[in-house]
């Protein structure tokens, strides 16, 4: 058989290339990795809060006992290493292989702002160059007897995420939004990305859904009435979880200790994410 010119007008219907199924791009972890489950935290649109939403559910699967990974798949944004305080570079291996950076409370993490002489420093690459780097993260990482991985995917429904939609075996994702009535354009542009890519929507995760009040408990709407509940319905999804704008949470990330903020924001995630 001639050399393929990856001119796909120009070959026949039985070409190998043309047979490839969705498993052959799925890359291989390293010898003596493991990782049972990986769950992608995706949204249409940025600033709704998807590595708040990561960071959460890995702190709730760590707090069940499971070990706990999250590849920070948001390359030109990695906020994960600021929520839990990691500041060491990571090292490699005699092998090559890249060794995680494991939290406090044991989650490993990794992260391209673990790489960077500083972490104020941007990563201006193209498309191609960042889902390679992606690739490496899942595929020469040390990863030790994973239960739960989460990956902070970039937003939208571009390259990158679909990169990690066809590279990495993703056994469900988690929709992100915010309260406002354009979300829900944006949450189904991601709910027919991943139906398209037959990877199956866990469900809905509602950031910044309300505000209460410290002296009454009044729940104060401030971006309007949620719609998350008629958007997931339409979509026959279940809402995971809706989460209030929580001063005490933001001070937490901010000053790295995500890890010890104690809140019940994902136990129903957690129901769903434990039947998997």
């Amino acid at each position: 058989m001639s050399e393929c010119t990856h001119d796909c007008s120009s070959c026949g219907e039985d070409c190998a290339s043309r047979e490839m199924k969705p498993e052959d791009f799925l890359e291989k972890l390293s010898d003596g990795s493991s990782v049972k489950k990986v769950i992608g935290i995706v949204s249409g649109k940025g600033g709704v809060g998807k590595s708040m939403v990561t960071s959460l559910l890995a702190c709730a699967t760590m707090k069940e006992g499971y070990k706990t990974a999250i590849l920070d798949g948001d390359i030109t944004g990695p906020s994960i290493p600021k929520a839990f305080g990691a500041t060491t570079n990571l090292v490699g291996t005699a092998d090559g292989l890249i060794l995680p950076y494991t939290t406090d409370c044991g989650i490993d993490i990794v992260s391209v702002n673990l790489m960077l002489a500083n972490e104020t420093d941007p990563v201006i690459w193209r498309g191609p160059v960042l889902g390679g780097v992606i690739k490496q993260f899942w595929s020469e990482t040390v990863w030790d007897n994973i239960d739960y991985m989460f990956i902070d995917m970039p937003p939208g429904t571009g390259d990158v995420p679909l990169t990690i939609f066809q590279s990495i075996p993703l056994d469900g994702i988690v929709i992100v939004a915010s309260p406002q009535e354009l979300v829900g354009m944006i949450v189904e542009k991601a709910v027919n990305m991943a139906r398209m890519m037959n990877i199956p929507i866990l469900g809905l995760v509602e950031n910044m859904s309300y505000v209460q009040c410290p002296h009454c408990d009044e729940k104060i709407y401030v971006f309007g009435e949620s719609h998350i509940a008629e958007i997931a319905m339409e979509y026959h999804v279940p809402v995971l979880a809706r989460i209030p704008m929580d001063s005490t949470l933001a001070a937490a990330c901010d000053a790295g200790k995500i890890e010890y903020h104690d809140n019940h924001y994902m136990d129903d995630a957690m129901e769903v994410i434990s039947r998997l």
